[in-house]
């Protein structure tokens, strides 16, 4: 699995807020825009609570800095295979700045969403009956 090291472009209460722990990355992915620019979308970042009124928004498409190079291959793989980039880690490096792990990710296909339906259900069932069992 290929995996990038990314910088982000940040605002002053953002990265105050990384540096005390208010952000995550749990429901947030990463997409390309008109101009071939890399975003990592709806990546949480609290507001700061020494901001005012010049805070930043919670949610938002933030800028990823990569390499040209970098960028140019990542591009095309998500055009021409379908790969998805997935944020794995936000963290701070050695000089303080944040910087987010990146990684070509593959989709599930239609027939692994159903597998993985039918067996969240069983589980469900087995679950129920097993409850029941202890009551009895």
């Amino acid at each position: 699995m290929d995996q990038y090291t990314a910088g982000i472009v940040l605002t002053g209460t953002e990265i105050k807020s990384i540096r005390a722990g208010k952000a995550s990355i749990a429901e947030s992915f990463c997409e390309f825009n008109d101009a071939a620019e890399l975003f990592i979308v709806n990546m949480y970042v609290e507001e700061y609570s020494h901001g005012g009124y010049i805070n930043h928004r919670t949610k938002g498409d933030r800028k990823l800095l990569l390499q040209k190079k970098e960028l140019k291959k990542l591009y095309k793989e998500v055009q021409n295979v379908g790969l998805t980039i997935i944020p794995l880690q936000l963290f701070l490096n050695d000089r303080g700045l944040a910087k987010v792990r990146i990684a070509l990710a593959k989709g599930k296909k239609i027939h692994d969403k159903r597998e993985t339906l039918k067996d969240r259900e069983n589980k469900r069932q087995l679950d129920r009956i097993k409850k029941s069992f202890k009551r009895g």
